[in-house]
């Protein structure tokens, strides 16, 4: 069974940084591309990232030049970096991976989400 375990998540003032983590674990064969996705209160979840394996990256507008995602394929770890965060940035963050299990089934799997708040 594959699980994806979020963690970095909390309340910052504007302006201030944090850094998301999120662990994939079970029996996988290979994890190709890997996201961030966000929903706040009354909204729908929307895409902030997503990563392939070999590293090429994509962002939704309102996060480029502040966030950064990158992977460490050996560990099974994905990371997004946020900086100049924004109250608009407050939402609960989840992660998406799109891997082949060890039976080679394709599998999309997210994990539960972690709470990022922003103060003004």
């Amino acid at each position: 069974q594959v699980q994806l375990v979020e963690s970095g998540g909390g309340l910052v003032q504007a302006g201030e940084s944090l850094r998301l983590s999120c662990a994939v674990s079970g029996n996988i064969a290979t994890i190709n591309v890997m996201g961030w996705y966000r929903q706040a209160p009354g909204k729908q979840r929307e895409l902030v990232a997503t990563i392939t394996r070999g590293g090429s990256t994509n962002y939704a507008d309102f996060v480029k030049g502040r966030f950064t995602i990158s992977r460490d394929n050996a560990k099974k770890t994905m990371y997004l970096q946020m900086n100049t965060l924004k109250p608009d940035d407050t939402a609960v963050y989840y992660c998406n991976a799109d891997l082949l299990t060890s039976t080679l089934a394709r599998s999309v799997n997210w994990g539960q989400g972690t709470q990022v708040t922003v103060t003004s």
